[in-house]
C-alpha cells in the first residue's frame, strides 16, 4: 500500500525557517511526482511547491517563490520542503502528495495518495 506521511511541522516566530519532510512508502519512489500543498483556516487546500519524479524540474507558487525549496531524497524515499522568512500567511495544515507517472501506473495502486498533514503554525 503506498503510503506518504509528513512531518516536521510546528509553532514558528514570522522571519523563521522550518524543514517539512515526507517519507514515501509503499511502492518505487522514483515512480511518483511529488508535491506540497497546504489549507489555512476556512481556505481551500492551495498548492505550494512540486518536484517531477526524476527530480529534474520544481514549481513553486507564487507565494513562496524564493522562500520555500523542495528537494527529494532518493536514498530515503523522501521529500523535503525548507521554509524560509516564514509569513504568518503561511500558517496551514501542509499535505504531501504523491502521484504516479502515467508510464508506470498499476490498477492495484491508486495514481495519487495524500498525507494526513502537519500543522505549521507562523507567529506575528
Amino acid at each position: 500500500q503506498v503510503q506518504v506521511v509528513e512531518s516536521g511541522g510546528g509553532l514558528v516566530q514570522s522571519g523563521g525557517s522550518l524543514r517539512l519532510s515526507c517519507a514515501h512508502s509503499g511502492d518505487t519512489f522514483s515512480n511518483y511526482a511529488m508535491s506540497w500543498y497546504r489549507q489555512a483556516p476556512g481556505k481551500a487546500r492551495e498548492f505550494v511547491a512540486g518536484i517531477t519524479s526524476n527530480g529534474g524540474r520544481t514549481n513553486y507558487a507564487d507565494s513562496v517563490k524564493g522562500r520555500f525549496t523542495i528537494t527529494r531524497d532518493y536514498a530515503r524515499n523522501t521529500i523535503h520542503l525548507q521554509m524560509n522568512s516564514l509569513k504568518s500567511e503561511d500558517t496551514a495544515v501542509y499535505y504531501c502528495n504523491a502521484k504516479v507517472v502515467p508510464a508506470f501506473a498499476r490498477p492495484e495502486y491508486p495514481a495519487e495518495v495524500w498525507g494526513r498533514g502537519t500543522l505549521v503554525t507562523v507567529s506575528s
